[in-house]
This record gives structure tokens, C-alpha cells and sequence, in this order.
């Protein structure tokens, strides 16, 4: 079984400019948070480089630039699957993150499944927090996250 959360949320927008708005201006709406953090300094950027093979990065203000993870499936406008690497993960660690984009009525519904936290190991890479409680605040940040979206949509 995997360690998983899963956040809905509709945006008044159609699939095609939720998904546009999710992958194109991620850097936008994206918001930082202490306890998930994909750098080990100050945050920086969120960009997709487009495509399945593409790359999650985060580019810092002094230019450099850190992968977060890989483009898995880019299916646009109903599904975008990437890799996760947190900074605190071990080296060779990666979550996977499933984006769909479904159309209700005029908007769409936002889902994000986070999945893969039952191999992040004890200690700094869960801050001490238990299986629930790290499940519990990575869920209301992607509800954040979504949230914020949709101001963008």
C-alpha cells in the first residue's frame, strides 16, 4: 500500500486553461512551504519544461537551477504526471504526483493525488511527524495550492 493524499478543487476555467495554467504558469500561483521544500536555500521559480521527459525546476535568483523531478506522462488537457524530490529526500528518492483535469459544467475539477510517502524514511525527510500528520499537511497544501490556481484560471 502507498502513502498517499489525494485534493480535488474546481476552477472556473475549461481543462485546456487549467492544464495551460497548471504546467505554463506554474511559477505564478506556485507557494512555498517550510515543510516541503524542493531546494535547500530560499525558494525560487517552479517551471515545467514541456513534454513527457521534461523536467520539474526550480530556478534560484542567482541563476542555478535545481531538477525536482521528471516529466512522466503529459497529456494535455486531461492528465500530467511528474516525479517529486524534496530537498531533505535521500539522493535517489522521488513521489509521484498524478494532475487531472476534468470538465464540470462551465469549470473543471483539479484533482492531485501525491503518492509514495510510505518510502520517504524517519526522521528530517518527515520532520518527525507520523505517517497521518505528514499526509495531513501535505493535503492542506496542495488545497492551498489549488486554491491558488484557480485565482490564476
Amino acid at each position: 500500500m502507498t502513502s498517499k493524499v489525494y485534493v480535488a478543487l474546481r476552477v472556473k476555467a475549461s481543462p485546456e486553461r487549467a492544464f495551460e495554467a497548471f504546467t505554463q504558469e506554474i511559477g505564478a500561483w506556485w507557494r512555498p512551504n517550510g515543510l516541503f521544500q524542493t531546494t535547500p536555500r530560499a525558494p525560487g521559480r517552479l517551471a515545467f519544461e514541456g513534454g513527457a521527459g521534461g523536467r520539474l525546476v526550480e530556478t534560484l535568483a542567482n541563476g542555478k537551477v535545481f531538477e525536482i523531478g521528471r516529466v512522466l506522462a503529459w497529456e494535455p488537457p486531461e492528465r500530467l504526471v511528474f516525479s517529486w524530490r524534496q530537498a531533505n529526500f535521500p539522493p535517489e528518492l522521488t513521489t509521484e504526483v498524478e494532475v487531472r483535469f476534468e470538465a464540470v459544467g462551465s469549470e473543471t475539477r483539479v484533482s492531485v493525488e501525491h503518492r509514495g510517502f510510505d518510502k520517504v524514511p524517519e526522521g528530517a525527510a518527515r520532520h518527525g511527524f507520523s505517517d497521518g500528520v505528514l499526509l495531513m499537511r501535505l493535503g492542506d497544501w496542495w488545497r492551498v495550492l489549488l486554491g491558488s490556481l484557480g485565482q490564476v484560471t
